[in-house]
Formats: structure tokens, sequence, C-alpha cells
């Protein structure tokens, strides 16, 4: 259901509130470069740090902006499987494509409980997409938890972050051709591409979304050559965009190219000094600014 690159969209703050002014902005950047989709309020858009308003405001905000040229997933997660459910279904009153769900962190459930979590979020009605993401959460999901995940009705892909190749590979040949298998790495996406994934919910496809989106578009159509050097030439900054966690490098970015201000909010804090000539030259190497 879900293929390409969807960029992880990071949500501009003003003065304390969503700059829904740069976050229009951003959307229609995103669009015009030739994106194959979004993903509002996830990790990289700081939703942990957002109230259940301003969440809803940037998900009303991109769905229209959107207009449905490209489908619009919205994070949803929480380690509450009742609260989980509740967001689901405000949600579904936006429009929106499907929502991200991260497997529930901090309590480490077992594998059964995420299976169980998973069947009473997708009995809300809404396309879900799983999300495991074992740094960040402290569970994983297995192999075969990924391929029961992909049989309970309206779950249709999973967004996998372990960065384990091994795993992608397993999951991938378990699991039937029209489950979305994603990789929520940028630096695995090629790889993860030739062991079975179909796409990538991206951090970088914020800064450079057409050749992000382009990786995609040459591996499907055999140019495994073009897609390797896209994914080298974009490395160092994929490597810089990870300095410090995520989003705070990419925040920062934004910021020097003009497009919304630095803000971002606790615990996360800007981009340390010492690494901003760091983050520069790693613009500069991809054309976005002057060396």
């Amino acid at each position: 259901m879900f293929r390409g690159t969807l960029t992880a969209l990071i949500t501009p703050f003003i003065n304390g509130r969503v700059d829904t002014t740069a976050l229009k902005r951003l959307v229609e950047m995103q669009i015009s470069a030739g994106i194959h989709g979004l993903v509002a309020c996830g990790t990289t858009g700081e939703a942990a740090a957002m109230t259940q308003e301003e969440k809803l405001e940037v998900v009303r905000t991109v769905v229209r902006i959107s207009g449905g040229k490209v489908p619009v997933i919205a994070g949803a997660g929480t380690n509450n499987t009742a609260q989980t459910v509740d967001n689901v279904r405000r949600l579904a009153d936006l429009g929106v494509d499907g929502v991200l769900v991260v497997t529930p962190y901090y309590v480490k459930p077992t594998q059964k409980g995420m299976i169980e979590h998973f069947e009473k979020v997708a009995e809300v009605g809404l396309p879900v997409v799983a999300y495991n993401v074992p740094g960040r959460t402290g569970v994983s999901l297995s192999a075969e938890t990924a391929a029961a995940l992909s049989n309970i009705p309206r779950v249709v892909g999973l967004k996998e972050a372990s960065g384990d190749m091994r795993l992608a590979a397993d999951i991938a040949r378990r699991i039937g051709g029209e489950f979305s298998l994603l990789s929520g790495d940028d630096f695995t996406y090629l790889p993860f591409l030739s062991v079975g994934g179909v796409g990538c919910i991206s951090v970088a496809s914020n800064l450079l979304p057409g050749p992000m989106a382009d990786i995609y578009n040459k591996f499907a159509a055999g140019d495994l050559s073009g897609a390797r050097a896209i994914q080298h030439r974009l490395l160092p900054l994929m490597d810089a965009l990870f300095m410090e966690p995520n989003p705070i490098p990419v925040k920062a970015a934004a910021a020097m190219l003009g497009w919304c201000a630095e803000e971002i909010r606790l615990p996360l804090t800007q981009l340390s000094e010492n690494l901003k000539p760091r983050l520069r030259a790693a613009l500069a190497s991809v054309g976005l600014i002057e060396s």
C-alpha cells in the first residue's frame, strides 16, 4: 500500500507554537520534488513533546496542503494500548491514509503482547504501519511476530528501523507481497530494498526529497548503479544528520537553509555548536549551501 520514499517530516516551531506557515512550505516543497509520501508527527516531528491539539493541527495541515497528491501517514503510537486506540480514532476523522504505530516502549511487552496491541489498534479501521525501533523502545519484533502482524487485517506495513539486515531479510521472506516493508534508516535504504523492502521512511528527505525519492525510482527501474551512486553521494549528509539524536541535526540543517527556526523542544536541545561546521560541510557536499 505504501512504497517509495516517505519523508518523516520535521515540525517547525516558532515562539513555542507550531509554525504552520513554515510547515506548509515544507510540504509543498516535498510534493513538488516528487516525494512518494509524508509521515507527520513521528519521532522526527517531535510528537513526544507536543500536545494532542498540536499534533492534530499538524496532521490536519499536512493532509490539507498535500491535497491527496501523496499518501499521508500520521504517528499515533504510545506504550498504552487504550491511548493509542483513542489517538487513531481521532486521526480517522482527518483524512489520513494510515497511521504509524510504534511497538510499546519502556514497558517491554512480550511478542504476544505486541501482536494483541496491534490487533486492538487495527480494529479502529485505519491502515496501520507498525514501527520497530528497538534502539528507542527497548523491545524488538521478531521475524515471526512481524509475519503474524502481516496477517492482521488492516496492518498493511512495517517500518523496520533496527538496522539489522539479517532481520529485514528474514521478515521479507516471511511476508506477502502486498505488505509494505519500509526501512527506518537512511543508511540502509539501498541494501534494504535489495533484500525485499519496498521503501523508506526517511529523515534525509526533509532536505533532499528528490534524490531520496530517486533511490527508489532507480532501483525499481533496475538501475542499481544509479541508485548506488545517490546513496554514496548522500552518505556524508546521512551521517551528519545523526551526530546527535534525531531530529536535532535535521532541525538545525533546516534552520541553516532558512526554512524554519531551529527551535526544538526539551528534553531535546539545539545542535552543539562544535558540530555545526560538520553539518554545514555535509550540506555543502550535496549542494544545499555554498562551501
